[in-house]
């Protein structure tokens, strides 16, 4: 089969972006900028159009000869070059933030140019070749996580409740809804009347689920969105979740232990390193998907439900990470890079 042209982006689509980023970044006040410097002005806007012209129709060589490249990366890529470009021109500073512990393919297009790349985590793999301008900031969070910093941990009850949260965000929760329900009917029976789940799952799977969770006598509350996300988290004494970059800055904030497991296929494979900061930390475990099992997960959990102290400390070493003031560390970074242009 022929390859197709659908959603490639071509010569007029990279132009129209470049262009947009360039009008957003003040390209065009590059005239004014250079008028004292007397006829440099009057060619400042036949080069800046070459320049634009040049990137558009290689950005549009990039999006035909690299196809497994997403188009939205391409975009985002084309997007933050333009600007950085831009910018570097009118000699204004610059900076980037990165959220994962893999530098994301666009940010690494642009790291090199940039004065300071605002970091959340420690960086992983891919960092840019002056390890000096990364700044740990921490990712920022929303006012409900904000409002649950360090909640307490009250650690399960002999005999007591067992609450479980279980959610794999929108391209994540068909697999938990598979795993980890069939899991939970394999466990001991006194350990499936202590549960108290909270899942996450896809519309289609909400009822298949219920029905497997009320044939093994697991009382649950399934729901394909939760509003109270962060307060569910509080709630818990033990989360199943992917580790995208939000999830565990969320965990670390909060103070809650998890059993993370990274999405496979994700770009770069960048949510295993981002999970490997609380397994390292002892805040967490980290499995491969791929390794997970139905009885393999059993078995991990009546460890874990045996030794409530352990969730305990774990739930303290989650938070003992966390990075706090992560908006007022970021607004750190650009009124310094105000001070120094």
């Amino acid at each position: 089969m022929a390859d197709s042209d659908e959603g490639k982006m071509g010569t007029w689509m990279t132009s129209a972006i470049v262009v947009g980023g360039i009008i957003g970044a003040g390209i065009f006040m590059l005239p004014v900028t250079l008028a004292p410097l007397g006829t440099n002005a009057l060619i400042a806007w036949p080069i800046s159009g070459v320049g634009i012209l040049c990137i558009a129709f290689a950005l549009a060589l990039i999006s035909k000869t690299e196809e497994k490249q997403p188009h939205l990366l391409k975009a985002r890529a084309a997007a933050k070059q333009d600007r950085l470009l831009a910018a570097n021109l009118a000699r204004f500073p610059t900076a980037i933030i990165e959220q994962n512990a893999v530098v994301g393919r666009a940010n690494r297009l642009v790291m090199n140019q940039v004065k300071v790349m605002a970091a959340a985590f420690p960086i992983a793999r891919f960092a840019p070749h002056d390890k000096s301008k990364i700044v740990l900031t921490g990712n920022p969070l929303r006012p409900e996580v904000e409002a649950l910093w360090g909640a307490r941990y009250d650690a399960p009850q002999a005999g007591g409740v067992l609450r479980l949260l279980v959610f794999g965000g929108s391209q994540g929760a068909r697999a938990m809804s598979e795993i980890v329900p069939a899991a939970l009917t394999r466990l001991p029976h006194e350990l499936k009347t202590r549960l108290s789940v909270v899942q996450q799952c896809r519309p289609e799977d909400l009822e298949t689920v219920r029905q497997i969770y009320a044939n093994a006598e697991i009382k649950c509350d399934l729901q394909s969105f939760f509003s109270d996300l962060p307060r569910r988290m509080a709630d818990s004494h033990l989360v199943i979740a992917r580790s995208g970059a939000g999830t565990v800055a969320e965990l670390m904030a909060i103070g809650r232990p998890a059993i993370l497991v990274p999405l496979p296929g994700a770009l770069d494979d960048n949510q295993t390193p981002n999970a490997d900061i609380l397994a390292r930390a002892d805040a967490g475990w980290r499995v491969a998907q791929a390794n997970l099992t139905p009885d393999s997960l059993a078995q991990m959990l009546m460890k874990i439900f045996a030794e409530p102290r352990d969730l305990v400390r774990r739930a303290a070493c989650a938070h003992a990470i966390a990075v706090p003031h992560a908006a007022e560390k970021l607004a750190d970074v650009v009124e310094n890079l105000v001070r120094a242009a």
